[in-house]
């Protein structure tokens, strides 16, 4: 697979006028934007590569062609647009967005609209789990302020006292705020075994009738708790999952792209392949 940097020469990434704060785990990475902010290397514990603070206003626009990590952004005023799921989505105060990794990851800010959020940008590989899972939703309702004050926290310790201690104590405040709307505790067991079964059978070509029988419940409550817990519909979310194996089959193996397809219930790689870039950001031979 193609590092980020050998992918990175189509990235996009326009400032503008916005103001950030920035904790970062090491000083390997070159880019201009990371220079003179403070380096804490207790963030690699948790696999996290940078976290911040920005405000941000048009024409403001980030795209990465490869983003080697999931990625979390909690809004906490304004709004702007990121794609999400191959379809641009707006993110509002009191929401927060975690996309997953090596897909194309891009943002960007709306015409005379300010926009403020907080982020934690993880470092992760094809060969680890990544914090996103099966359950793990999209786009949501989300309490914002204590995640910006852990990094808040996290950056004036850096920029203090630096004291290993409280740093560690920060970046475990900053990994429990991220979980909590990662991995959430208190959706609807049934979603649970659902997924559970379906991820073990992707090739088969489910329909929505039958997630709602595996479910037990009406295809109208699968729909609903689905929008409610993952921001996706029940068929959305299958093809998430089909586009996550196909993910990993592409990086793990020497499987033909026939053969990937046809994993994920696929029997065209035309339709395959299609889905496949519009959901990752690039062609399946590409990926890999």
């Amino acid at each position: 697979m193609a590092s980020e940097i050998e992918r990175g020469v189509e990235d996009i990434q326009n400032l503008g006028t916005s103001r950030y704060s920035v904790v970062r785990c090491d000083d390997s990475d070159p880019r201009e934007w990371l220079a003179g902010t403070p380096v804490c290397s207790l963030l690699k514990q948790r696999h996290i590569a940078h976290v911040g603070v920005l405000r941000a206003t048009y024409p403001f626009e980030i795209k990465r062609k490869f983003q080697s990590g999931s990625f979390m952004m909690a809004c906490l005023e304004g709004e702007g647009t990121v794609l999400v799921d191959g379809q641009w989505k707006r993110l509002r105060a009191g929401e927060a967005c975690l996309l997953p990794p090596f897909v194309l990851n891009t943002f960007k800010c709306i015409e005379g609209v300010s926009w403020e959020f907080c982020w934690v940008r993880y470092l992760e590989s094809p060969e680890t789990k990544p914090i996103v899972t099966h359950h793990s939703p999209v786009l949501g309702k989300y309490d914002c302020s204590p995640l910006f004050a852990a990094i808040q926290g996290l950056y004036s310790e850096c920029r203090g006292m630096n004291n290993p201690a409280a740093l560690d104590q920060w970046i475990e405040l900053v990994q429990h705020y991220v979980m909590r709307f990662a991995q959430p505790q208190d959706y609807d067991d049934r979603l649970w075994r659902t997924w559970q079964k379906v991820d073990q059978s992707l090739s088969r070509k489910w329909t929505l009738s039958e997630l709602a029988g595996i479910a037990h419940m009406s295809e109208e409550h699968l729909r609903r708790l689905c929008r409610q817990h993952y921001g996706r519909s029940p068929m959305q979310h299958l093809t998430f999952l089909r586009m996550q194996r196909a993910k990993q089959l592409l990086s793990t193996t020497d499987e033909k792209i026939e053969s990937v397809a046809r994993a994920v219930s696929y029997d065209s790689v035309y339709t395959f392949s299609s889905l496949f870039k519009r959901w990752v950001g690039y062609s399946p031979s590409q990926f890999r």
